[in-house]
């Protein structure tokens, strides 16, 4: 893994000084030595940390090797830069060229390699200003133009996430990681320090030990298994099933096992992390070179004295396991594991008992049901462990051909995952609104007495399983589940303490609460005529969905 890492970061460099060197390389060229820009290559090569002493020479051979290669093209090569110069002169798409490279490397390594990518980004563009033109600056305002073309269409629909969105590893099963949420949108920087992620172990399988530098929420979407916990060297084995949620503390070494034979355990997760904003790793252990454990990284010496074991013996161990994350167990070692022989209980804030490790929402009376649906959900007040979090957990499932809502949460947003069936959603969003309007006065700036009109953009989407979406709070939303099957949907809360749901339909809903005077000064007409819209529907929260129901387009 290192020597794949490593020649990615070479092929990096490489890939950044050649669009570079390219665009801004001097018509008259000095000897290798003296030329800046390999300079410029040489001391990124030595500013590389993570490379070891022979790495660096080689990077830096590598910068010698590229530029007597420049130098041998001779003028031809140069007048043929100076041709192709509108070309190489386009830092907005350099740009992304070199974002798409980091998204290749190590996780821990993709946020330097995009800092580099930037600064040298913003270094061609002062470069590029530098040298003037007009020719030049019109280009520079078309690419400007487009790369703001292409964000809006991002943003048009931004709280929707799909499977190009998750950066997926697989083994005896899958570990889906969710990009930054910050990152899809400027509007979700609310979620900054939230991080989501989904683990589908197959039937019978392991789940590897590890620790997160990050509190975590798990909703068991599927499947059933046993859990177990160690921490301060004392470990808890319990059951996990359907609808379980279980609160993870920082540090804590998991490890899950699948002990169905037949289903798939699914497991939703949530995480705070607790080290950088925004940024968490998991800390494998027990393992060997896939996973890679992070005991390789001592000295053999220290390890061994610390073990007080044989470095060949120690190594061995820690060398052997390369089949990933999630592997294949014996049904012997399923019923070893499943038989929950607790090594001791460790101390949790709020109880010791199995039933205040584990809430399960299904077993539960729904808060609200009816024939269109029900609806499952626990905060703090039923599960403590979830006070400093504050994060509540919810579960809908929405009868076929059947709707939730239209209603917003007054404080919490929802990080809503799809668990089973189709359906879609319609959300009313003032702030994509707010842009596009922004977007459509430019260039009236001029104009005098133009109030700002506040307007909602319809965000609408098709919903399947495995697909996440973000409510933000207070934004009305509806939900509808195809004709075919029930749609299942779990949810997470955040800023989950003091919100309440408002209904904007049905029964309790906000307008029915109003007096006479109030719906006629609101609306311009008379109260019954407000009464015979609002007041029809008896129902709560779920109603029948549109008469025949109907595909989303």
């Amino acid at each position: 893994m290192m020597v794949i890492n490593t020649k990615l970061s070479f092929a990096f460099l490489l890939f950044s000084f050649f669009f570079l060197s390219v665009t801004f390389s001097p018509v008259v060229v000095a000897a290798a030595d003296e030329d800046p820009e390999l300079q410029r290559c040489k001391s990124l090569c030595r500013a590389q940390h993570q490379f070891s002493h022979r790495q660096r020479q080689e990077c830096e051979q590598k910068c010698e090797d590229y530029f007597r290669q420049k130098q041998h093209g001779g003028d031809g090569e140069r007048e043929g830069e100076g041709e192709g110069e509108g070309e190489g002169g386009e830092p907005e798409k350099q740009l992304r060229q070199c974002q798409k490279q980091c998204e290749r490397q190590q996780e821990q390594q993709k946020e330097q390699c995009r800092r580099q990518c930037q600064e040298t980004y913003e270094r061609q563009r002062g470069e590029e200003e530098g040298r003037g033109g007009r020719g030049e600056k019109k280009d520079n305002q078309q690419h400007q133009q487009e790369e703001e073309e292409e964000e809006e269409q991002q943003e048009q629909n931004p709280y929707v996430f799909q499977d190009e969105h998750f950066i997926t590893s697989q083994s005896e099963g899958r570990v889906k990681i969710l990009q930054k949420f910050h990152q899809r949108s400027r509007l979700l920087r609310g979620l900054e320090n939230y991080r989501f992620l989904s683990i589908e172990a197959n039937p019978q399988t392991f789940v590897l030990p590890a620790h997160l530098d990050a509190e975590a929420v798990l909703y068991v979407a599927s499947g059933r298994g046993t859990i177990s916990l160690v921490r301060e060297g004392k470990r808890e084995s319990f059951n996990i099933k359907q609808g379980d949620v279980v609160r993870i503390r920082a540090g804590t070494t998991l490890y899950i096992i699948n002990s169905d034979k037949k289903k798939k355990l699914r497991i939703a997760k949530l995480l705070q992390p607790v080290s950088l904003p925004d940024e968490f790793q998991a800390y494998y252990g027990s393992t060997g070179e896939k996973p890679p454990s992070f005991y390789r990284a001592f000295s053999p010496e220290l390890l061994s004295t610390a073990l007080k074991a044989d470095q060949g013996r120690v190594q061995r161990v820690i060398s052997q396991q390369n089949k990933g994350v999630i592997v294949k167990a014996s049904e012997q070692q399923i019923r070893a594991l499943s038989q929950r022989e607790e090594g001791g209980i460790f101390p949790f804030p709020f109880g010791t008992s199995e039933s205040k490790r584990v809430f399960n929402l299904l077993s539960r009376e729904p808060s609200i049901s009816n024939r269109y649906g029900r609806l499952h959900e626990v905060d703090a007040n039923e599960f403590p462990q979830l006070q400093d979090i504050d994060v509540a957990v919810s579960y809908s499932n929405i009868t076929k051909g059947s709707m939730q809502g239209p209603l917003f949460n007054s404080r919490s947003t929802k990080i809503a995952v799809v668990v089973n069936g189709e359906g879609y959603m319609e959300m009313a969003c003032p702030h994509v609104a707010q842009q596009q309007q922004q977007q459509g006065q430019q260039g009236h700036q001029g104009q005098q007495g133009q109030g700002t009109i506040q307007q909602y953009q319809r965000i609408s989407s098709p919903l399947k399983r495995g697909m996440l979406f973000v409510v933000p709070t207070g934004h009305p939303i509806i939900i509808v589940a195809g004709n075919d099957r029930n749609l299942e949907i779990a949810c997470f809360d955040i800023n989950a303490e003091n919100n309440w749901r408002e209904a904007l339909a049905g029964d309790k809903n906000t307008v029915n609460a109003m007096e006479k005077e109030a719906k006629e000064l609101s609306f311009g007409i008379p109260a019954r005529e407000v009464d015979d819209v609002f007041g029809k529907q008896n129902e709560r929260l779920f109603f029948p969905g549109p008469r025949g129901g109907r595909a989303y387009a």
